[in-house]
């Protein structure tokens, strides 16, 4: 049940307009998201620029996608797993992959270095252990690598807290339950 009206394009005055065209031209459409982050432009606009931002780091777009598929499923926001679902998969991910990401799994070793660096910062809200920092270090991450971590899961808490207090219509194919897709992954 959606608690948080969007606010869509045309309706949209001032900065909140400017942003939702910006969306528009880049995406080729309006998120429901971005539509419900409209009724407080700072928060689009901090939203937008963050993640602008954090695309140019050393996280690849899949490194990205699995931070945020990992979050989304940890703080079980179905429309942030709907969303990297389709976009994990725009980025070359197959099924099999977003869901063995969702459950915390990866056969390449860096990525299961992310997937579970991004789970004990997730589960841990950010008070990771020595153990965990030294386990990421061994698999090959580096300092730079934790931080954008640490970055990326910030930004998806806020779209997933967002979305689970919104209650944001999905407006992307919709995934499945991990529960109902677990035989796909094994």
């Amino acid at each position: 049940m959606t608690r948080i009206n969007t606010i869509e394009v045309d309706a949209a005055t001032g900065s909140a307009r400017e942003l939702l065209e910006a969306v528009q031209k880049k995406m080729g459409m309006v998120p429901n998201l971005t539509k419900v982050m409209a009724q407080a432009p700072v928060v689009l606009e901090t939203y937008l620029k963050g993640s602008e931002a954090l695309s140019g780091g050393v996280l690849s777009a899949v490194e990205r996608e699995h931070v945020a598929l990992r979050t989304a499923e940890l703080n079980q926001c179905q429309y942030c797993v709907s969303a990297h679902s389709a976009l994990g998969k725009m980025q070359g991910l197959s099924e099999e992959e977003v869901l063995a990401t969702r459950a915390g799994k990866s056969e390449a070793t860096r990525a299961q270095a992310i997937l579970d660096f991004t789970e004990a910062v997730v589960r841990e809200r950010g008070k990771v252990s020595d153990e965990d920092v030294a386990e990421a270090r061994d698999r090959g991450l580096t300092d730079a690598d934790l931080v954008e971590v640490v970055g990326h899961v910030s930004l998806n808490l806020l779209t997933n807290y967002l979305n689970n207090v919104a209650g944001t219509a999905i407006d992307f194919p919709k995934a499945a339950p991990l529960a109902e897709s677990d035989a796909a992954v094994a």
